[in-house]
């Protein structure tokens, strides 16, 4: 009898015990999470890493290839002044199965969300049209061998851009920094 009483009696301590390490834990997880916070707190969302290194210019040419990528992915430009940029689709695949295009987001656009809602926007070649005014900027949608050009004028600030074709959102985005 006496073991009986022991047993649950001893799974209760080490509960105890266990409960209490937690609560230690949890408060210096707690004051890392707070630490990190201030740290991000800096202005980060006006800088992006290597911008520095990148030639200052209002016209580009990016391809998309058939891995879907961009050849690039960081972009530095005059604000206020207009901006011609050329997409190229340098692959070979056909256009139903890796067309591309380059969509230029309004800061603050969250990209997953837009890009879901442009692969569901075949008719309009994946670009929603309950999205417009997420959009700064498009490209018309390109086969093998295309190009195309848009003309923008940015203010300062960081855009997103990516290629708004079902799957290619996650991979083929990049960075324009206008300062």
């Amino acid at each position: 009898m006496k073991k009986l009483f022991f047993v649950p009696a001893l799974a209760l301590a080490m509960g105890l015990a266990s409960c209490a390490g937690n609560s230690e834990k949890k408060e210096d997880n707690t004051a890392s999470t707070e630490t990190s916070t201030t740290t991000e707190a800096t202005p980060a969302e006006t800088t992006v890493p290597g911008i520095e290194n990148v030639t200052l210019s209002n016209q580009w040419t990016v391809e998309g290839n058939d891995q879907m990528q961009f050849n690039i992915n960081l972009i530095r430009v005059k604000a206020g002044e207009p901006v011609e940029l050329t997409l190229k689709n340098v692959g070979s695949q056909p256009k139903e199965a890796m067309g591309h295009n380059l969509v230029i987001l309004k800061p603050g656009v969250d990209v997953t969300t837009f890009g879901g809602e442009a692969s569901q926007a075949a008719d309009s070649e994946y670009i929603p049209k309950s999205a417009l005014s997420s959009i700064v900027a498009h490209t018309k949608l390109l086969g093998p061998g295309e190009q195309d050009k848009i003309t923008v004028t940015l203010e300062k600030g960081v855009y997103d851009y990516i290629c708004s074709f079902p799957g290619h959102f996650g991979i083929m985005k990049g960075k324009i920094v206008a300062e």
